[in-house]
């Protein structure tokens, strides 16, 4: 064991970090990196330099240099920097024949090397061996023609040993292998330079021409190789340049009809028209613009609108910058409505701009694309926005371009297009009626107006018929036309009453009875209180009193409506005559009789107060405390509320009315009110200096005396109503306002009433302090 604790390890103990608190100069990689620089401690001294002194030492030298290039390059041929560090060694000891070696060594091993050929060519052209760097240049051209940094060395070259002719057979040889433009621009700024104008319009003309017909042969299909247009805009600029303007313009041309509708680009007109404003040509400007305008879709033409605007602001009229901006408009409706042919509301605004300011024609072909849009469902809601673009297309050819044939071939076309089956639309018959009356056709107007009460007959549609038989006088066919329209509809209340009135206006009064006594048999109506007062009206203007009051009794018989009995004690009232108060009273009472069982209280309330005002303009102190004396009281009540779910909601406070007649039937209600003449008299007694004895007794009694329901009017409908609690509006929280209440409703009864209700108050008293000190006992 000894051992074996004496051959264990003891771990050292790691020092423990008190202060974890950052160094107060900390030390970045930066700063690290900085010193390492500045101490360098990872450069080596460069090798001792050699002194040569004499020519075998020389050769020594050389010897060992050779024979450790050659090892390099025997170790690893494919590594080209070694071929061109040993070459450019040669090279610098003017050993320009085995530098020339080496190079042809290293091309062998890699022959498309770029850099390997520019390094021999600039050597040879540094030695000033011209004919070998020609040759070389030829060579590389030859292996690698699309290497364009050969060509450009090359014709570098050839220019700085001023061989024109040389030069540019090297670009004619460059330009067969069809390079790119920066190419053909190098070949054309080469034949500028020497002012060569015709030569370099030739390399233009190759160049743009190469472009328009070069075809590739990809994925077995053939594919154009379209120019780019600012090839076409430099081709021109470079003729504008040298002041060949005819030139210049015949390019663009060119290039607008090589590039057609399909390819248009808003840079070429942005160029031509600002090329045509240079040569103070602004019509052509104009022009140009337009019909750039007219062709390019509208988020591709920002800046041809721009320029377009500017340009009509320096040159153009008032009439030319609304032009810009109608064109501008015209565009955005364009994309609209070819982003969703449906949108009916696009059309009318794009309609409405070209019927300002277009010719027929164009408006008319716009109206054609707009029609052709048919809603895809045949239901009304779809096709209520689309059949304004046929009435406005009829109405521009009728009113702007007068055209009535036209216009009745749109009416036509429109009807013959609306499936009349399911629905239709009344507008259009009658302003196709109304067009033909126009036009002195009332045979055609006729004619239509009956189709269309054939097919599908509309209220609307029979009104507008019947009001333009009736501008024209023909009242026979009005009649015919009204009893149409009464078998369609026999529930119009509206059209029997004009059709009445028609036979009033006619004179023809028993008619006119007929057809009101038709009309109050029918089994459905749609407004009968219209129609009953429009009949009892008649009557009233005939001076048939008899049958007016036959009327307001059949009347009556259907209804206890409180205004029809109103209307009938002011008829009363209205006629002339001995008796004629004694009959409004008798029918003012007559209403309240009948009114007592309806459960509209607020009605019933409404003819006493019609009465009450009757007799008080027409009766006498007497009369006015009689009905006065029938108005109800407003009382506050509450009543439990219950919600969807059967759960409790509350209490709600209403108001009710309650009528002396139907309280005078419930004995409940008489207790309760002497309960609070009691109260009342305590007050007074109380204001007296007498003490009140267990007031609380009493009050309670109050509280919960409640009215049993001995009247079907009165009975409640739930549980709820059961517990509701009565509060009149005279009473109050305060003791004064108890006593004013009380004055004032004592005033209104009679000595007997209170003395009663006195002495009922004082026994109800008594029962009470007795009962309570019984229980005080207990």
């Amino acid at each position: 064991m000894a051992s074996t604790a004496a051959g264990k390890q003891r771990i050292p103990k790691v020092a423990k970090v008190k202060n974890k608190a950052p160094a107060e100069v900390q030390i970045t990689a930066e700063q690290l990196l900085r010193e390492a620089k500045e101490r360098e401690l990872e450069l080596l001294p460069p090798p001792p330099k050699q002194k040569i002194t004499d020519e075998e030492e020389l050769n020594d030298y050389k010897l060992r240099k050779r024979k450790g290039f050659e090892d390099n390059i025997r170790k690893n041929r494919t590594v080209i920097s070694n071929w061109i560090k040993y070459a450019q060694w040669e090279e610098s000891l003017k050993e320009i024949q085995r530098a020339r070696s080496i190079y042809e060594r290293a091309l062998d091993v890699d022959h498309r090397n770029i850099t390997l050929w520019l390094k021999y060519a600039e050597m040879e052209m540094k030695s000033r061996q011209v004919n070998h760097a020609r040759n070389i240049w030829d060579r590389a051209i030859t292996i690698l023609p699309r290497v364009n940094q050969f060509w450009y060395k090359y014709t570098y070259m050839e220019e700085m040993l001023e061989n024109v002719a040389g030069c540019r057979q090297v670009f004619e040889r460059w330009m067969e292998w069809e390079p790119d433009e920066q190419a053909w621009h190098s070949y054309i700024n080469f034949e500028l330079r020497y002012k060569e104008v015709d030569k370099a319009r030739t390399t233009y003309e190759r160049y743009i021409l190469l472009f328009v017909f070069l075809i590739f042969l990809n994925t077995a299909a053939l594919v154009i190789v379209h120019p780019e247009v600012k090839n076409w805009i430099k081709y021109a600029r470079f003729e504008e340049k040298h002041g060949y303007i005819a030139h210049s313009r015949k390019v663009f041309e060119r290039s607008v009809e090589f590039f057609g509708e399909e390819y248009v680009d808003e840079n070429l007109f942005v160029a031509f028209a600002r090329f045509e404003e240079t040569q103070k040509e602004m019509e052509r400007v104009r022009v140009i613009y337009k019909y750039a305008l007219d062709r390019i879709p509208k988020h591709q033409a920002q800046e041809l609108f721009k320029n377009y605007t500017m340009f009509e602001k320096k040159f153009g009229d008032r009439r030319g910058i609304e032009d810009v901006i109608v064109s501008k408009r015209r565009f955005q409706y364009e994309e609209e409505v070819k982003a969703n042919p449906h949108n009916y509301d696009a059309w009318f605004d794009y309609l409405r701009l070209v019927e300002s300011d277009a010719d027929p024609d164009t408006v008319r072909e716009v109206y054609e694309r707009a029609i052709a849009n048919i809603p895809p469902i045949q239901e009304k809601r779809h096709w209520r926005r689309y059949i304004y673009l046929w009435i406005n297309y009829g109405l521009y050819e009728e009113l702007e371009v007068k055209d009535p044939e036209r216009t009745r071939q749109v009416y036509q076309a429109c009807l013959d297009l609306i499936p009349h089956k399911k629905f239709t639309f009344a507008k259009m018959w009658l302003l196709y009626a109304q067009f033909e009356i126009r036009q002195k056709n009332l045979q055609g107007a006729r004619k239509a107006l009956g189709s269309a009460i054939g097919k599908c007959p509309k209220n609307k549609l029979l009104k507008g018929y019947i009001e333009l038989e009736l501008q024209l006088r023909e009242f026979d066919r009005c009649r015919k036309l009204y009893e149409k329209y009464l078998e369609f509809s026999p529930e119009n209340c509206t059209t029997w009453i004009k059709f009445a009135e028609l036979e009033i206006i006619l004179g023809d009064t028993d008619r006119a009875r007929a057809i009101f006594e038709l009309a109050i048999g029918q089994p459905r109506l749609d407004m009968p209180e219209v129609l009953w007062k429009s009949y009892i009206d008649f009557e009233i203007e005939q001076e048939e009193f008899g049958n007016t009051r036959h009327l307001y009794k059949r009347l009556l018989q259907r209804t206890q409506h409180v205004k029809v009995w109103i209307s009938y004690a002011k008829f009363e009232l209205s006629i002339d005559g001995p008796d004629r108060l004694q009959r409004c009273r008798q029918i003012f009472e007559e209403a309240n009789k009948g009114m007592r069982s309806c459960e509209e209280k607020e009605e019933r309330l409404m003819l006493l107060e019609s009465w009450k005002d009757f007799e008080k303009d027409f009766g006498s102190d007497v009369t006015v405390e009689r009905v006065r004396k029938l108005l109800p009281e407003k009382v506050k009540k509450r009543r439990k509320l219950t919600a969807e779910d059967g759960s409790d909601a509350g209490w709600e406070e209403y108001y009710d009315y309650i009528f002396p007649e139907d309280a005078a039937n419930q004995p409940n209600l008489k207790l309760l009110a002497m309960a609070k003449m009691w109260k009342r008299k305590q007050v007074d007694v109380e204001g007296e200096g007498v003490p009140e004895k267990d007031p609380p007794a009493e009050e309670q009694m109050a509280e919960d005396t409640s009215p049993p329901a001995s009247s079907p009017e009165n009975q409640p409908e739930n549980d709820s109503d059961r517990n509701t609690v009565i509060e009149t509006e005279q009473e109050k929280t305060n003791d004064d306002d108890d006593a004013s209440s009380s004055s004032s409703s004592s005033s209104s009864e009679s000595e007997e009433e209170k003395k009663e209700k006195e002495e009922e108050g004082d026994g109800k008293k008594k029962e009470t302090e007795s009962k309570s000190r019984e229980e005080d006992k207990d």
